[in-house]
C-alpha cells in the first residue's frame, strides 16, 4: 500500500517545475522565509500548491506518479 506523502522536497519541485535541483532548494527556501518557519521545518504539499499558485491536485497527482 502506497502512502501519500504529506511533505515536498527540492527533487519534486525539480520534477514539477523542469527545473533544476538547485532551484528547488532555493524555492523551498523562499516558502520558508515567507511563512515563517524555522530551516528544519518541512513545507507541505498545501503551503507549495498556495505559494507557487499550483493546484493543488496537480501537485497531489504528480506526486502520486512519481
Amino acid at each position: 500500500m502506497k502512502s501519500n506523502r504529506v511533505c515536498i522536497f527540492p527533487k519534486d519541485v525539480q520534477r514539477i517545475t523542469g527545473r533544476s535541483e538547485r532551484y528547488g532548494r532555493l524555492l523551498l527556501h523562499q516558502i520558508r522565509k515567507h511563512l515563517d518557519k524555522q530551516p528544519h521545518q518541512f513545507i507541505t504539499v498545501d503551503e507549495f500548491a498556495e505559494f507557487t499558485g499550483i493546484n493543488i491536485e496537480t501537485v497531489k497527482d504528480f506526486l502520486k506518479n512519481n
